[in-house]
């Protein structure tokens, strides 16, 4: 009997992805291991392999499909012994298969017109989008051809059944045809329509722009940038976010990572690493902030997993290094390293980018002295730093240049309150200003 493949669940989160592309075709036969196909999914693209033996029956999905639901059948894999006439009158298992969309949504139905009491006058004859008199068009083509001044009755459809579609219009642009008539100079006052209010412009959207503009690039959303879009617009509305700022001397922090990295050349440790250590055991210290809110509780996490922000082509990923409160700079400097080199790969399976505590955002390799970030759902927490420069400070009284870097917490005011985060940032401030006592 054939087997349904479905697409599957790459995530505990996933609810729909897009398959990407196809590493195989009809007809091939496949061992359980073996690549069947790409799935893009919010944060990645993964590869999906075969658990079952046989051939390639059909391939239910086409590349590039996007939206396509968890456990919707994407293929069906024939069994040894099995051919073509296996499919006859077999249903796949699983969720509904996605159709392949149109070019343009329905028709809005049109009402009719009522009847003007003067004979009309003579219309040419009907092209191939209306039928007994009723233009079929799609609303994009007929939006575009309002805009253009061409009369619909003109253009011949290429659609299903003759329908109107956006790029019969645009041909009809090119080769300068479907103009509607010009009233005629002697006609008389009275038959001339009195010019209407001009309405108010109705709001810009992407399929509103003209069509053939050479002022914009119309760049289509990914699956990771819709998912960006959609949980960030989610954390600014229903998370209260408060903000707290600190400046933090790195002189003794950048002498002790010169000298680190001078005792051998088999890791090279970053600022950024620092940061990570210091945060973790800043968090252990002050379990408070290392917690989450739900509608029913404050979940406050035993382990402390610091996701690091890694921008990445077409959106944002966070790395979880698991346990950091427990591994040395090392430790954590050649895990980040892989995670994000991997994770610009796409390469990151799901364990890996999900189920930090807090996040560390760090912008200053791009020389932003500092900046605000918005905290990443379900945590309650990110922070963000900014680059270290040489600044004036009194210390002692005295006037005297220091390397000073800002940084700022993002605060989830229903987990804590301003008390809390200050705590929290005391403590990160003195583990990185004397980062000796990060090795203690």
């Amino acid at each position: 009997m054939p087997i349904t493949i479905t697409m599957p669940a790459l995530s505990p989160t996933m609810e729909e992805g897009t398959l990407a592309s196809w590493q195989v075709k009809e007809g091939d036969t496949v061992s359980s291991g073996d690549v069947l196909c790409e799935i893009e999914t919010d944060k990645a693209t993964m590869e999906v392999e075969a658990v079952d033996e046989g051939t390639i029956g059909k391939l239910l999905v086409a590349e590039g499909t996007e939206g396509v639901k968890v456990n919707a059948p994407i293929a069906i894999l024939l069994e040894e012994g099995e051919d073509k006439s296996a499919l006859d009158g077999y249903t796949p298992e699983g969720g509904p298969t996605p159709e392949p969309s149109s070019e343009e949504p329905e028709p809005e139905p049109e009402k009719a017109e009522p009847a003007p009491a003067a004979a009309p006058a003579p219309k040419p004859a009907a092209s191939g989008g209306s039928k007994g008199g009723r233009i079929f068009a799609s609303p994009l083509a007929k939006r575009m051809a309002g805009q253009e001044g061409l009369d619909l009755s003109l253009i011949e459809g290429s659609g299903p059944k003759g329908r109107i579609v956006k790029r019969d219009v645009e041909a009809a642009l090119k080769a300068g045809t479907g103009k509607k008539a010009a009233a005629k100079p002697d006609a008389p006052a009275a038959a001339q329509a009195a010019p209407a209010e001009k309405a108010a412009p109705a709001p810009m959207t992407a399929s509103s722009y003209p069509p053939s503009t050479d002022d914009y690039e119309e760049i289509k959303l990914n699956s990771m940038r819709k998912t960006i879009a959609r949980r960030l617009l989610e954390s600014k509305q229903t998370i209260p976010h408060f903000y707290l700022t600190i400046d933090i001397e790195l002189d003794n922090l950048l002498a002790m990572r010169k000298d680190l990295n001078g005792r051998s050349d088999s890791y090279k440790i970053s600022v950024n690493d620092f940061i990570v250590r210091a945060s973790a055991l800043a968090l252990a210290r002050h379990p408070k902030i290392n917690a989450q809110f739900t509608e029913s509780a404050i979940l406050q996490h035993r382990k402390v997993d610091v996701s690091v922000a890694v921008a990445i082509e077409g959106g944002l990923i966070t790395p979880v290094v698991r346990d950091a409160d427990r591994k040395g700079l090392v430790q954590i400097s050649g895990e980040t390293k892989d995670l994000a080199g991997r994770a610009r790969d796409g390469k990151l399976t799901p364990d890996e980018y999900q189920g930090g505590t807090f996040t560390v955002s760090n912008l200053g390799m791009f020389g932003i002295d500092q900046f605000v970030a918005v905290i990443n759902p379900p945590q309650s927490t990110i922070l963000a730093v900014g680059s270290g420069k040489q600044k004036p400070v009194v210390k002692d009284g005295a006037l005297a240049v220091a390397t000073v870097m800002t940084a700022t917490l993002s605060c989830d005011h229903r987990v804590y309150g301003g008390a809390e985060g200050a705590e929290f940032l005391e403590t990160l401030k003195g583990l990185l200003e004397d980062p000796v006592t990060m090795l203690l």
